[in-house]
């Protein structure tokens, strides 16, 4: 991966949201203060074809701390549920262009 610009652009994804071999993820969730739970903003409107990628729930149970990465047999077995493999492009945003979408690449890539 060295060498690749982890950023793309909306006109690069627009171009590509027919790619089967492109995967959409969103990963929002509210901003401190604010009610709800981020399958709400989901619900609400996405990119045409993303998943939603639940930071609360695809974490390991057994800590009271927020979103710590599950096990890995954990996590391979949520982001195949999600549609989510090695050989697709994944692009990660949320609603509210702060540190979600980075928290749910930074998981991908921690799991490889």
């Amino acid at each position: 991966m060295a060498g690749i610009d982890p950023l793309v652009s909306t006109a690069w994804l627009a171009g590509r949201l027919d790619d089967p071999s492109v995967r959409v993820v969103d990963g929002t969730l509210p901003l401190v203060g604010q009610p709800g739970k981020g399958r709400d903003f989901y619900e609400a409107g996405h990119i045409p074809g993303a998943v939603f990628f639940d930071i609360n729930a695809i974490a390991d149970p057994d800590t009271d701390l927020p979103h710590m990465l599950p096990s890995p047999a954990a996590f391979a077995e949520a982001a195949g549920a999600l549609g989510l493999g090695r050989e697709h492009t994944i692009v990660c945003y949320n609603a509210h262009g702060l540190y979600s979408a980075a928290r749910v690449w930074w998981s991908l890539r921690a799991m490889g």
